[in-house]
């Protein structure tokens, strides 16, 4: 059987613990206690690159000031994307916001019976007046938070300049594509593992 091998900073970046109501109704996990990794992001996505390390941080800093020390409520979530859905990474980002949320656009869960129990479509929107990459609302006390990410402190490596060019016309070599990734995922691992506690780098607003 073929295994899977991800980079082993994968191991070190923060996880998340959530409480799933409709998880915990359904059977699926004991009280509704999930976990997730930043794998889980990149088997979603299908790939590991900053702006998938930017979301999955974004997500776990929002919701750590939205609930403290309490477990997330997934389900419990509204998240609104300041830009369009098919504009640039927001879809991306989009994406693992719901993952960790569980907010859906309106092709999420409908909900249980005809008061629409556990419900999670229309939870996750777009093109929000806002002031930040997206925010994170809860339902229960309404409590929001504004966050966005630095990026540009975490810049790639001068190598990746003439790298780079070469890898997405396809002209690359068999040594060059290795190191082509071998950067991409020096960048990524900054963001998880060097920058992930800098408030400077994550940066949550609460309006």
């Amino acid at each position: 059987m073929t295994q899977e091998h991800f980079p082993e900073f994968f191991e070190q970046a923060p996880t998340l613990t959530v409480q799933d109501a409709l998880a915990e109704f359904l059977g699926a996990a004991e009280e509704g206690i999930m976990q997730y990794r930043y794998a889980d992001a990149v088997r979603l996505c299908g790939h590991s690159c900053p702006t998938v390390a930017g979301a999955y941080l974004m997500t776990l800093k929002g919701l750590k000031a939205l609930y403290g020390s309490d477990l997330p409520q997934r389900g419990g979530i509204e998240a609104a994307m300041q830009g369009a859905r098919d504009e640039g990474t927001v879809g991306v980002t989009a994406s693992v916001v719901q993952l960790l949320t569980g907010a859906a656009p309106e092709t999420g869960f409908g909900g249980v019976g005809p008061q629409g129990r556990f419900a999670r479509r229309n939870l996750l929107s777009f093109d929000a007046d806002i002031e930040g990459t997206l925010t994170l609302r809860r339902k229960d006390n309404g409590k929001t938070v504004a966050v966005s990410l630095n990026a540009a402190m975490q810049p790639f490596a001068p190598e990746m300049r003439d790298i780079m060019p070469k890898a997405v016309s396809g002209t690359a070599t068999a040594e060059e594509l290795k190191r082509f990734g071998e950067l991409w995922q020096a960048r990524v691992k900054a963001f998880l593992i060097d920058l992930a506690d800098n408030p400077q780098f994550v940066i949550v607003r609460e309006i």
